[in-house]
């Protein structure tokens, strides 16, 4: 089991390196990826199952040094606050923006309207790429103490 562990460890660090590195990178250049999404929500699967196998492993005796069960636990607190930010990415674009509601935005022209979705798309990927390099470094961590 401890080899499981240790095996899905890599991955899941894997996984979560490659979704914050490409997310960077569509951030950066403003642009929407269903590939960045597929390997964010691959890096927050292995982060649960992760957290799971540490838990059986936990449960049957296996004593962890220091820090890791916190190292490991906090990547799924991470994930969790990165997602209710990003819920509300919407909000915050339009309340800095002055507008009320999404039909506000709906009245304006094509091209003001397209601005307001790519801000509010931009906002989404920067709030989970910064949960996706926060959980690669304690992820790290984990690995580290282990």
């Amino acid at each position: 089991m401890k080899q499981v562990h240790l095996f899905v460890g890599v991955i899941t660090i894997v996984l979560t390196g490659l979704a914050g590195a490409y997310g960077a990178w569509c951030w950066w250049r403003a642009s929407q990826s269903a590939w960045f999404w597929r390997l964010l929500r691959a890096s927050q699967i292995a982060v649960v199952i992760q957290a799971a196998l540490g838990g059986v492993l936990l449960l049957t005796g296996h004593k962890p040094p220091g820090l890791h069960v916190l190292y490991g636990v906090l990547p799924l607190l991470v994930s969790f606050f990165a997602e209710q930010l990003r819920i509300s990415a919407a909000q915050m674009v339009l309340d800095q923006r002055g507008f009320e509601s999404a039909q506000a935005v709906g009245k304006l022209p094509e091209p003001e309207q397209r601005a307001v979705v790519l801000a509010v798309m931009q906002r989404e990927i920067g709030i989970m790429v910064i949960g996706a390099l926060v959980n690669l470094l304690l992820l790290g961590r984990a690995a580290m103490t282990h």
